[in-house]
């Protein structure tokens, strides 16, 4: 039988920080009575001054260790996703191999942007396929308030901090990662960025006082997007695979605005108790979204359930997962 790729373990981290809409409601102009309605968003976390992007992604990974049997000396591969690594270079996966003392394994990171974590658990999946490696860390993890402007009421309502990962193992059996299906569309790309710090438009005294190091969004173009990309990239994946809606146990969607999500779901036939939602909670943390869905439904996950990972960035970027839940 050919060998799969599954997840066996899951691990998170949002700070302790809590930034409720009440508090944002003092910052700049807006109420928490609208932020719910367009967006789902109660409060999201904030990261600590003076911690990164690397911590929340080490607190994740030693959460995830705790559950298994495995030692950071185990660890093959490690592949970070994130639009807010702690340098330019070196790799932020670089970096934390060293903090969690896997010396031994080596690692790259990977930006597109909010669907970076289902690219990178693809490219881990092929690593695992291919029988290179046999155990393999996907990270996702976004310090995003840090880019945003609070003084643009638009998009700072939206983003929070956090981290999740999974493990990548091998298995024979009708379970792991089973299908996917990718897209990009570069026209978009002005529609959702940062739009200094590249070589584009480096950084100078006169970019940063103009603040073009904040998250840009058109937001109503960029959500007609998002509803068609996630919701016919997973129709795609559904209909390859003669999936129903009763043959799905869950929609995993990347937390951007909750209509998003709910419009997904209703193209994919989906009631709400088989979506997993906790933006209310976390808000956007943009690579940090699905893997963070899965730690907190973790418990609630039986051996053979079909879930369905969905996600739509800047880029444009999008794509969709189908899994069947390892154990």
């Amino acid at each position: 039988m050919k060998i799969k790729a599954a997840i066996t373990a899951v691990g998170g981290y949002v700070p302790e920080k809590v930034l409720h809409n009440k508090d944002l409601e003092k910052m700049v102009d807006t109420n928490d009575e609208w932020i719910r309605e367009r967006t789902g968003i109660i409060e999201r976390r904030i990261l600590e001054e003076g911690r990164t992007t690397s911590d929340m992604a080490v607190e994740a990974i030693h959460d995830l260790l705790k559950k298994t049997n495995i030692t950071p000396q185990d660890i093959d591969l490690i592949i970070v996703s994130t639009v807010s690594p702690d340098h330019v270079y070196p790799a932020t996966a670089n970096i934390i191999a060293d903090k969690i003392g896997a010396p031994q394994s080596w690692g790259f990171d990977m930006n597109a942007a909010c669907s970076g974590f289902l690219y990178a658990l693809r490219t881990g999946s092929q690593f695992i396929e291919s029988g290179m490696h046999k155990k393999v860390l996907v990270v996702g993890a976004d310090n995003m308030t840090m880019r945003v402007n609070y003084e643009d009421r638009n998009t700072c309502i939206l983003f929070g901090d956090g981290a999740g990962v999974v493990l990548l193992e091998p298995i024979e059996e009708e379970v792991g990662i089973l299908d996917s299906e990718f897209a990009v569309d570069g026209s978009g790309a002005k529609l959702l960025m940062q739009e200094a710090g590249g070589s584009y438009l480096p950084t100078t005294v006169e970019t940063v006082k103009a603040k073009k190091h904040f998250i840009f969004q058109e937001g109503r173009t960029v959500f007609k997007h998002a509803v068609k990309g996630m919701a016919d990239i997973t129709e795609v994946v559904m209909k390859r695979n003669n999936l129903t809606a009763d043959d799905v146990a869950y929609l995993v969607p990347h937390q951007a605005n909750k209509r998003i999500i709910d419009a997904t779901a209703n193209r994919a036939g989906l009631p709400e108790e088989k979506v997993m939602i906790n933006i209310h909670k976390y808000g956007n943390t943009t690579n940090a979204t699905i893997p963070l869905c899965l730690w907190e439904w973790e418990s609630k996950l039986s051996k053979g359930d079909v879930l369905l990972l969905a996600a739509f960035g800047g880029g444009f970027a999008w794509g969709s997962i189908y899994l069947k839940w390892a154990y």
